[in-house]
């Protein structure tokens, strides 16, 4: 199960920086970007099974050190910013963690087959019944 948002805060840190986009002179005076950085091994809110996990599905989001990171500059307040940034890792983390169902293989049913044989059949007699009838000698 996915952790409580609390305690993914506790496992995160954020890094603010400039960004670029809307805002004016605002853009070059206030640092709005905000990258969230999580070291999924030394997270204390996941299991060892979840950790294993989440470090083979998110693998090509990882860098070499491990860490993940999820950059959000869309916003012109940082702390709107941090907010979309938390958003995203949480959908991320859920989509990570889910385990589909085992399909059960199922028989198709005698109905089914039955009738599917009998459209061929009347298929078959329609178009037995367009041909030009057999010439007597």
């Amino acid at each position: 199960m996915i952790p409580e948002k609390e305690d993914i805060v506790k496992a995160v840190s954020f890094k603010t920086s400039r960004s670029g986009g809307k805002g004016g002179q605002n853009v070059n005076k206030v640092s709005s970007k905000v990258e969230l950085i999580m070291n999924i091994e030394t997270a204390d809110c996941f299991t060892d099974e979840e950790k294993a996990l989440l470090t083979a599905r998110l693998a090509q989001r990882l860098d070499q050190e491990g860490n993940l990171h999820i950059v959000s500059q869309e916003d012109r307040s940082q702390l709107v910013n941090k907010a979309r940034s938390l958003a995203k890792l949480m959908v991320l983390l859920n989509s990570a963690l889910h385990i589909d169902k085992k399909r059960k293989a199922t028989k198709t049913p005698r109905a089914t087959v039955l009738k599917r044989k009998s459209d061929k059949q009347s298929l078959s007699a329609k178009k037995q019944n367009r041909r030009k009838p057999a010439r007597e000698e």
